[in-house]
């Protein structure tokens, strides 16, 4: 894929820039919270911008996944807006694609804040394999609105049904998902040998990332465990971890107060 422009929305009107990375399924929005918290009543806090990652939202579609090239079409996309450097923060699948552009294209990058994943192979994607099954098996021709596609949906678990309904989409009288479901589930097939799974980077694999880096873990999640400190701290030297009590992977949406507080300080920081 060449790095082309993605979707992207904006929240704030002035003040440093910031860029936020999805995880899987997601879309820019999903920061939306966090985004109105740091830009503030008027707008001058902070300028966000929520970036649709390729196969994802209103972004473009890809026919391989890749992280480098992800990493590539988030640059590309931030330097249309503003040179830089931005703060960066990626949540999940957005903290790989997030660690990757640091590594790569770390001039871009002033700041890194990475939410509740490590730079690790995590086997397989086993995990989203029923939610990917599950939205192959909705039958898009037959829907008639989104209530009958929230009916036919077998999701049992409410938030996990909504945040995967919000990839449906109505055009016309056909229904699509926004996601690369085929791409995904392509991948997810691939088990031990997912991409998506991987970490393009090893220790001594690349130059390390000079700049701060802030990695949040939930306290509830299984995503970030002790051992991957070390991996960690070989490709980001100056990483600082914050475990959130209570959260789990979506930390963000489990403790907002805390992600955007801890966001200000990254923010407010004196300069690297």
């Amino acid at each position: 894929m060449s790095a082309e422009t993605l979707h992207t929305l904006t929240v704030g009107t002035a003040g440093p820039r910031i860029a936020f990375l999805h995880g899987l399924f997601g879309q820019g929005r999903n920061w939306s919270t966090i985004a109105k918290a740091l830009a503030g009543p008027d707008g001058s806090g902070a300028r966000c911008t929520l970036v649709d990652l390729p196969d994802h939202g209103r972004s473009p579609w890809t026919e391989a996944f890749s992280y480098e090239a992800y990493a590539a079409s988030v640059a590309a996309t931030l330097r249309a807006v503003d040179e830089g450097p931005w703060v960066v923060v990626g949540h999940s699948l957005g903290g790989k694609v997030a660690m990757t552009l640091a590594l790569t294209d770390p001039g871009l990058v002033a700041r890194l804040v990475v939410v509740d994943i490590a730079p690790k192979h995590y086997g397989n994607l086993d995990r989203f394999t029923g939610y990917i099954e599950e939205m192959r098996r909705l039958p898009l021709a037959e829907l008639s609105d989104r209530a009958d596609a929230e009916r036919r949906f077998e999701e049992s678990d409410p938030g996990v049904k909504a945040f995967l309904l919000q990839n449906l989409r109505r055009e016309g009288t056909t229904w699509r998902w926004q996601a690369n479901v085929e791409l995904f589930a392509a991948d997810a097939a691939q088990g031990n040998e997912s991409l998506i799974a991987d970490f393009p980077f090893e220790a001594g694999s690349v130059e390390p990332y000079a700049g701060p880096v802030l990695w949040i873990a939930g306290a509830e999640s299984r995503y970030i465990k002790d051992e991957d400190a070390a991996t960690m701290r070989a490709l980001f030297p100056r990483v600082r971890q914050l475990t959130v009590k209570g959260a789990s992977h979506w930390v963000h949406s489990d403790a907002p107060a805390v992600v955007v507080e801890a966001l200000r300080r990254v923010v407010a920081a004196p300069p690297a």
